[in-house]
């Protein structure tokens, strides 16, 4: 007779992965939609921020190829170059993108309301802090140093540029996971306002919760929200629950301060031998 053991965490989470723009600072991920939107026009290209946000969650190189890569961009650029964009210029607007990004993040690092209560609800459960983002390195410098002002500090930080390739890929999570010494990987949650940044915790085997009110798929600014019709805002929202759940997450909530009944939730099914 063969036995076959399957081992099961039945354990608390024990940390939480968070994404930075529309997550936990910059209500509706302002900051990088803004700037893909002049570098493109840099070139003679208009983008909608609709479209600017498209591939929001991804390494922003790879964010500015899948812009150029979508019919209604490519052939704009096509009537404006008498070319399809190559390689070389996606490159250029990527050097064109940095320095323009890191000049506008400072303004754009206002921690969203509720951040500090949900991150301390996590401390109080014992789980560590990690973050990873699109950036790369010298752009998240600058989002880290103007939280610590504002009292959030994760104790791990990974950035696009750390790993062999960006979100979706499971790397950033892991690497995160790696630095913090937390494992199993369903001890860990992938918090994340983006559909790129919840396939990253969905690849690592983590479980994962979107952000829909104050994240890239809203899109809208806190005062931009406040203004909104009830019933306009519940349309909006209604389609930003759906594409992040359509995305996988295992829960969808407005924004970090909603965190703790789903953590409690999520700790029973533990407790319960659930697995993401």
């Amino acid at each position: 007779m063969t036995f076959v053991f399957k081992r099961t965490y039945r354990g608390p989470l024990q940390a939480v992965i968070f994404d930075w723009a529309g997550t936990t600072v910059d209500y509706g991920s302002r900051a990088p939609a803004m700037v893909f939107v002049e570098v493109f026009r840099r070139q003679g290209v208009e983008i909608s921020f609709e479209e600017a946000r498209g591939p929001m969650g991804m390494a922003k190189r790879d964010h500015i190829k899948q812009l150029t890569e979508l019919a209604p961009i490519a052939l704009r650029w096509q009537a404006v170059n008498g070319r399809l964009p190559t390689e070389a210029d996606i490159e250029a607007m990527y050097e064109a993108f940095i320095p323009l990004q890191v000049e506008a993040l400072a303004d754009y690092a206002e921690l969203i309301p509720g951040t500090l209560a949900g991150v301390a609800d996590c401390r109080r459960r014992g789980m560590a802090i990690g973050a990873n983002t699109g950036y790369n390195r010298e752009m998240v410098e600058v989002l880290a140093a103007e939280a610590r002002k504002q009292g959030y500090a994760p104790d791990s930080i990974v950035c696009a540029d750390d790993v062999p390739s960006g979100r979706p890929a499971p790397w950033m999570a892991l690497r995160n996971a790696q630095e913090l010494g937390v494992y199993p990987l369903e001890a860990i949650v992938k918090v994340d306002d983006t559909v790129p940044g919840l396939e990253a915790g969905l690849n690592a085997g983590m479980w994962t919760i979107g952000i829909a009110k104050t994240g890239n798929e809203l899109g809208l600014s806190q005062s931009e929200v406040e203004a909104l019709e009830p019933e306009e805002l519940e349309t909006r929202l209604g389609r930003a629950y759906t594409r992040l759940y359509q995305a996988g997450a295992h829960y969808v909530v407005d924004g970090v301060g909603d965190l703790p009944g789903v953590l409690d939730h999520l700790n029973r099914r533990l407790a319960g031998g659930e697995k993401p």
